[in-house]
């Protein structure tokens, strides 16, 4: 599995500020932390079995993490990197994450998170995905006052294959480790 990490913390990349809503109000940040069953409001985790799962163990009591955005795509157009899979199909997501503890969402244990992972997926079988983890500013205004800077990070995942479903089927076993190399962390680095 070929995994990545970047870091974009310049003042001009990306920020991620939460509570979010879309200028037409149709999606908005749901706390899925605090909030669990507001994960069938997520059209994306309706329809999509295996992203729903990670976003309910994401933000369950026993994970050190939450969600803050997401979103699932497949695509037959291909980019410089995705050449090296010579697959015909990419079926793709990115999920935002923090830590569920403010104090833990500083540049270095964002960056400490996504090196550990890195490592742990490119050890991973021979299987036609990708992952990409970002440490990224971020913006929570949910606490009364001033919004907390602190950082999150984007996690992408494509699944390569010659057709939607084998691309979706790679994606999904792409999660599964994702996610069990987020477990791993998370128990041995006591978040």
């Amino acid at each position: 599995m070929l995994a990545e990490w970047i870091v974009e913390p310049g003042p001009n990349d990306p920020v991620l500020e939460i509570p979010w809503r879309s200028e037409d109000g149709s999606v908005r940040f749901l706390d899925l932390k605090r909030q669990p069953e507001l994960l069938l409001e997520i059209p994306e985790a309706c329809t999509c079995e295996e992203l729903a799962s990670f976003l309910d163990w994401a933000n369950s009591p026993d994970s050190q993490i939450e969600t803050a955005k997401c979103d699932v795509w497949s695509t037959s157009e291909m980019d410089a990197d995705d050449e090296v899979f010579g697959e015909a199909v990419k079926f793709s997501s990115y999920v935002d994450l923090l830590f569920a503890s403010l104090a833990r969402n500083s540049f270095p244990e964002c960056e400490r998170f996504v090196q550990t992972l890195a490592r742990m997926l490119r050890q991973a079988p021979d299987l036609s995905s990708a992952a990409q983890f970002i440490v990224r500013r971020c913006l929570d205004h949910r606490q009364e006052g001033d919004a907390s800077e602190c950082f999150s990070i984007t996690f992408y995942l494509h699944g390569y294959g010659a057709d939607l479903q084998e691309a979706q089927q790679r994606w999904a076993i792409g999660l599964t480790l994702a996610q069990n190399a987020m477990k791993q962390y998370l128990r041995s680095a006591k978040v």
